[in-house]
């Protein structure tokens, strides 16, 4: 039985990295690992069930990289991120697939893609 992957996303800017995933986007801090004080930072995040590890380690990821997170209700947290006023980042209006979701993407300061997506229930 396979359990669910944890994506490991690039990460350049510690500061604008935590602002981004915290402050905005409402993670909170699992673990944070160094090798020594001047080594490059290795994090796990988690929202509900969503894990993520930020590295900032060359090789550990790609920039750029997309991944995908299911929400209860994608126009709801559209509403509680663009009421924060992020300068970096304001989500536009959810918008329906033809595979039957509802969606908005938002890039981390990486350039790291994060779609954020409800399924539309069938009638």
């Amino acid at each position: 039985m396979l359990g669910a992957p944890t994506p490991i996303l690039r990460s350049f800017d510690e500061t604008r990295a935590r602002a981004f995933y915290f402050d905005f986007l409402g993670f909170e801090l699992v673990f944070e690992h160094r090798f020594d004080p001047t080594a490059p930072l290795y994090i796990g995040i988690r929202k509900g069930d969503c894990v993520i590890h930020l590295s900032e380690h060359y090789g550990d990821a790609t920039p750029g990289s997309a991944v995908r997170i299911p929400v209860d209700d994608v126009s709801a947290f559209m509403a509680e991120l663009r009421a924060k006023g992020f300068g970096n980042a304001r989500p536009g209006e959810p918008r329906e697939t033809p595979w039957g979701t509802r969606e908005i993407t938002i890039c981390d300061p990486a350039g790291n893609r994060l779609t954020f997506f409800t399924a539309i229930p069938e009638s």
